[in-house]
């Protein structure tokens, strides 16, 4: 089984096989924080700790929802014209690149995901009208 441990401001991925407990990550834990009134975008060369998604505004009902959780490792844009079965998010869980596919054919009109983001079974990934 795989644990993801948060101590002192530190997360650490833990993997235990057979009551031997083996270290696979530690970064900084990312507090979230509540979206401002206006985003500012800034660029950095830097890599950035993932931080958990955060669904901005309302969701449809329509909403397509994560069938696990994992890092995003790509998106397409929004305005995409889509049809069915086409690849619009590509979840990593467990070292797999899952293939989150278009439900119908139309235009993505909203992902509520980004690249590097960590996502939850369940949570909302894009919508397509």
């Amino acid at each position: 089984m795989k644990y993801k441990i948060t101590l002192n401001g530190k997360t650490y991925e833990v993997e235990v096989v057979e009551d031997k407990a083996i270290l696979l990550a530690e970064y900084e834990a990312v507090a979230p924080q509540t979206a401002p009134a206006t985003t500012t975008v800034i660029e950095t060369s830097a890599p950035v700790a993932p931080v958990a998604a955060q669904p901005v505004g309302t969701v449809s009902a329509n909403a397509v929802k994560a069938p696990i959780g994992g890092v995003v490792l790509s998106t397409i844009s929004v305005g995409t014209t889509v049809k069915s079965g086409d690849v619009v998010v590509v979840i990593e869980a467990m070292k797999m690149e899952n293939e989150i596919v278009a439900p119908k054919a139309g235009k993505v009109t909203q992902i509520y995901v980004s690249k590097g983001a960590t996502v939850e079974t369940g949570a909302p990934l894009f919508e397509i009208a």
